[in-house]
């Protein structure tokens, strides 16, 4: 096994508003995309990658409190953060230190998702 994650989504109720978040928060264009009628917003990844998307799904909906997908902000963490409150979220836990592996962030996107931002030193 390669990695131990291939894929990710992050639920949404209104793509658009999510959409511009994140595309706002990470400064990176996702690209739209419908799969077997199922709208997204697929975040940017090189190949071989592990590569993810916004879905709006009804079967699914957003919130905190469950699994927490990190994405890659490739030394780019404070100033993704500084971005999070002007892109309508929230910063639930500060950059911290997590020793060799970097450091990450917790933060509440639109849609209520709590997301990780992971960067390596």
């Amino acid at each position: 096994m390669k990695s131990a994650i291939n894929w990710f989504e992050i639920a949404v109720t209104d793509l658009d508003r999510a959409t511009r978040f994140y595309e706002q928060t990470l400064a990176v264009a996702l690209r739209r995309e419908e799969f077997f009628g199922t709208p997204m917003a697929i975040f940017p990844a090189e190949q071989p990658g592990v590569a993810g998307a916004l879905v709006r799904d009804a079967r699914r909906a957003p919130g905190g409190g469950g699994s927490v997908v990190y994405i890659n902000v490739d030394k780019q963490l404070d100033e993704c953060l500084g971005r999070v409150a002007a892109a309508g979220g929230l910063v639930v836990t500060p950059r911290t230190d997590i020793g060799e592996m970097g450091a990450i962030a917790l933060v509440k996107d639109t849609e209520g998702n709590v997301v990780g931002l992971h960067t390596e030193r």
